[in-house]
């Protein structure tokens, strides 16, 4: 048991293989075929991205950013040159791939064009804000806080006066996605909690 739960990749393939058994035994009484197992996996795939994007997140604000100031100077690059990368990684992928995952669900849907355009049903609305508030965080992720924590982590040269002047951006930018996700997450929460 210990050799299964200490390999993440093994345990995140059982955990995805379970997920599609799960999804494919439900197709057999509740859903209407291969259509909306396809889109029912969408929503799947934009909610598992969406809780990997936010979850760091609030780990970088509420964690590793308050935290880094106390820990010893001869311990930073563990942080530095080893966790803040791969956190940065996956931070920047899920962004990328909630948006993607969040388009596609509302194609299938029917109402990509209403929910960006603010018009339809309370729900669409809802959801459109969303949308948009989303599109503004990862802009964020993708052109300003990953170009200046590159610099900060030393993933590009820059110069001491370089990581100074990208710190400040990094965490402004940061702060802005932690305000604009409470919006953004009661009014996906709600809308999916609105009937049509």
């Amino acid at each position: 048991m210990a050799k299964f739960f200490g390999n993440l990749n093994l345990v995140f393939g059982v955990g995805v293989l379970l997920a599609i058994a799960v999804m494919l035994g439900l197709d057999q009484d509740g859903f209407t075929g291969t259509a909306s197992c396809i889109k029912s996996t969408f929503v799947w795939l934009h909610v598992f991205f969406g809780i990997l994007w936010i979850g760091l997140l609030y780990y970088l604000n509420f964690v590793q950013v308050p935290t880094m100031p106390k820990i010893p100077a001869e311990m930073k690059g563990a942080i530095t040159g080893h966790i803040a990368p791969k956190v940065f990684f996956y931070f920047r992928y899920a962004a990328l791939l909630t948006v993607i995952t969040g388009l596609v669900v509302a194609k299938n849907g029917g109402f990509l064009e209403a929910a960006l355009a603010f018009s339809g049903t309370a729900k669409v609305k809802l959801i459109g804000v969303g949308m948009w508030l989303a599109l503004i965080m990862a802009f964020n992720v993708w052109f300003i806080i990953w170009p200046a924590q590159k610099k900060i982590l030393g993933i590009v040269e820059a110069t001491a006066e370089e990581k100074a002047a990208a710190a400040p951006r990094a965490l402004i930018a940061s702060r802005t996605n932690l305000l604009l996700s409470l919006a953004m997450l009661y009014a996906m929460v709600s809308a999916n909690a609105l009937v049509g």
